[in-house]
């Protein structure tokens, strides 16, 4: 009998599939990638158009000669890694390092792990798709040039350690640039008037809009005083009732991208976590002693649909609903932004009739949140729309020569359509109101004043970018693809250039001296249209419109002169040095500046190095604590430093003494444990001020983990 390897990246996925052939087949898996450029050197021969020197992964040679085992007693070996540009490169590097004389090597693809879909992409199969690798390998050229050249400059001129990426340094530039923004705004005071009316025995609520025909601007409390006595005087009328209708159209099902940004928002996932989960959905899992991949690839810039899985929701909706709720021709969303399609199919569930509810006992609670909102987005996607009646009420009153203009809406849910699966308002929907139920001005017998309120508000700065705001502004910017953009978050953390607090992201004073430094003498790397432009031209490499070493080369040599010339021109001193502090040197009495260490600012003495002396800054406002200090017996107070919080004694600097936080005063987290499922995850300090997270079932669990990330 005739055998076949079917050679795929994930081991669940090898299983998931093997059950769905017969004998004449075995499966295996790389486990991702066999080999990547070497991590000690450049990797890239710049002098012979730039070829990448891949290097076998250590952990992978064993895997590499049992997969050469494999390939050694099969007659036709199929390439089914993922279907991207990934999945293209891992096939190409596999067709490098095994012996594959007198085999028939054929690439087959397939967008949902299921039997139809494999059979299907059998009898498909095809070559490799070299513009895709071409691409994968200029993303990769490029992305290490940058990190290769540009990380030893901010070891040399900022501090050892840092690092630089293509694209993640433009992500963390939005984060700065947002967070200055925060600092810089300056908050305004201003009014809001409400007054309630009576209109044939309703009392109805409107609000203040126009004064004299122009928009009314109240920024002070006598000016809104004012205005609610004249009102209260004057004659009111209501000039015209506004009678509309408005369809709410459904939304096309998830990409990469948009269910990130809505799990955030609907389910409070990171990024990261959203496609570790979609990855579980899609690779396979036990459902009734069944391994079924429960969705279809989860790596895609594509709104489409295919025929087939368009036709099965038409016929759910027919089944489950009445048939007002089913458009009379399927819907068809198109790419509104700048991505390129890196698959043929939107997300979706692989087979719509496996509702969540009937699987949801042999999912995990967040398994089941993530298949229920791809599974209810892929159904609303080709259901009716909502439709709304409308009614806006305008209304004057009248003092003398001054008018007052007020407005009031009135919006009522006729009909459901989508919205009887999918809210899309990441709120619960609002019960039905009352409508108003006069349509004409005929109708009204009298309008007699009621009431007015005053409300002071005063303006805010713009929020911090979050996991679905960073999204969202990179796909719309064309930073980066969604299959990276977990990752760059990830990176932003773990190299410390970030922190997540209360889901959102801040800079810190690392991250802020490395995204000025690149903004200064690194303009392009930072730049949002030249990041852009870069993404364009690979899209070009992977559809074969432009050679990807002229990609590489355009790039490289203006940016090697441009290394070249600022290790030359920059002074680290220039760098590290943020400025003066009102602070004097605890040795020598001298002015001390702001610099930037290893744990972020800190104070040093103006004459350094022949005075070494040095001061910590505290971050934030003291918080007194029910503790009194030891030597002096005066209270003690928590605060905030650069190796994290710590006790001092209120009597600073009369009182010297200080202590850590102990562990008993960790702070708990509502994350339960992912090894025990019991404990929560609580922020433990080691001895040199470190945070990392522990389990609160210790010592019967011994999980830790320096990266909150990974346990979302």
């Amino acid at each position: 009998m005739a055998k076949s390897l079917i050679i795929v990246e994930s081991p669940t996925k090898a299983g998931t599939l093997s059950k769905f052939l017969d004998k004449s087949f075995s499966v295996i898996a790389t486990k991702g990638h066999i080999e990547d450029l070497p991590k000690s050197s450049l990797g890239i021969d710049l002098d012979n158009h730039f070829a990448p020197e891949y290097k076998i992964l250590k952990d992978k040679e064993k895997l590499l000669k049992e997969i050469q085992k494999n390939v050694n007693v099969a007659d036709t070996v199929y390439i089914a890694t993922d279907p991207d540009r990934e999945g293209e490169a891992i096939g190409w590097h596999l067709l490098q390092n095994l012996k594959l004389d007198n085999k028939k090597i054929l690439r087959i693809t397939f967008h949902e792990i299921t039997k139809n879909a494999l059979m299907e992409a059998l009898d498909e199969a095809h070559d490799l798709n070299y513009d895709l690798v071409n691409s994968q390998v200029a993303r990769r050229v490029l992305d290490r040039i940058v990190g290769y050249k540009l990380s030893p400059l901010l070891w040399e001129k900022i501090r050892y350690g840092l690092s630089a990426g293509r694209v993640q340094s433009v992500a963390l530039k939005l984060i700065v640039d947002r967070e200055k923004e925060i600092q810089a705004f300056k908050t305004e005071e201003y009014w809001d008037i409400t007054s309630d009316f009576n209109i044939n025995s309703l009392s109805i609520t409107f609000k203040l809009n126009k004064l004299d025909g122009k928009k009314i601007k109240i920024s002070n409390e006598l000016d809104a005083n004012s205005i609610v006595e004249d009102i209260s005087k004057g004659t009111p009328n209501l000039k015209e009732i506004k009678n509309s209708q408005m369809k709410k159209n459904p939304k096309p099902p998830y990409t990469t991208s948009t269910l990130q940004q809505d799990s955030n928002l609907k389910l409070g996932f990171s990024s990261k976590k959203t496609m570790m989960i979609a990855q579980m959905l899609y690779e396979g899992l036990d459902v009734n002693g069944e391994n079924i991949g429960l969705i279809t690839y989860m790596r895609t810039d594509s709104v489409s649909l295919s025929e087939n899985s368009i036709n099965d929701i038409r016929s759910f909706i027919t089944k489950k609903y009445s048939k007002e709720y089913l458009p009379n021709s399927k819907n068809i969303y198109k790419v509104k932004t700048k991505l390129a399609q890196e698959a043929h199919e939107a997300i979706r569930p692989s087979d719509i009739n496996k509702s969540p509810e009937q699987i949801k006992k042999y999912l995990t609670k967040d398994q089941y949140n993530l298949y229920k909102l791809i599974w209810s987005r892929a159904i609303a996607s080709q259901m009716n729309s909502a439709i709304y009646s409308n009614k806006k009420l305008l209304l004057d009153v009248k003092l003398g020569k001054k008018v007052y203009d007020f407005s009031t809406n009135f919006s009522d849910l006729v009909f459901d359509g989508y919205k009887v699966i999918y809210n899309d308002n990441n709120k619960k929907e609002v019960e039905k109101t009352n409508i108003f139920p006069f349509n004409n001005l005929s109708e009204i017998n009298s309008v007699l004043f009621i009431k007015s309120e005053k409300f002071q508000h005063f303006t805010e700065p713009p929020p911090r970018y979050n996991d679905a705001s960073l999204i969202k502004k990179c796909e719309e910017s064309g930073i980066g693809r969604p299959s990276t953009y977990s990752t760059i978050i990830s990176t932003l953390i773990s190299r410390t250039y970030i922190e997540r607090k209360d889901r959102a992201f801040i800079p810190t004073d690392t991250g802020v001296v490395v995204s000025d430094f690149l903004e200064k003498y690194f303009s392009n790397i930072v730049d949002i249209n030249f990041t852009s432009d870069m993404e364009d031209d690979l899209d070009k490499v992977a559809s074969g419109k432009l050679n990807w070493e002229k990609v590489v080369s355009d790039f490289y040599y203006p940016f090697e002169k441009e290394i070249i010339d600022k290790e030359k021109s920059i002074d680290k001193s220039d760098i590290t040095n943020l400025g003066k502090s009102d602070e004097k040197c605890p040795e020598c009495g001298a002015e001390m500046f702001i610099k930037l260490g290893k744990y972020g600012k800190f104070l040093s003495c103006s004459r350094y190095p022949e005075c070494k002396g040095m001061k910590s800054i505290t971050v934030g406002e003291p918080q007194e604590v029910d503790e009194k200090c030891p030597e002096c017996n005066a209270e003690l107070v928590l605060k905030k430093g650069r190796f994290g919080d710590f006790f001092a004694c209120s009597r600073y600097p009369e009182c010297k003494y200080t202590k850590s936080l102990k562990n008993n005063e960790k702070k708990v987290l509502e994350i339960t444990c992912p090894e025990c499922g019991v404990g929560k995850i609580v922020e433990l300090r080691n001895k040199r001020g470190q945070i990392f997270y522990g389990c609160s079932n210790y010592p019967k669990c011994h999980f830790t983990s320096n990266n909150l990330d990974k346990i979302k």
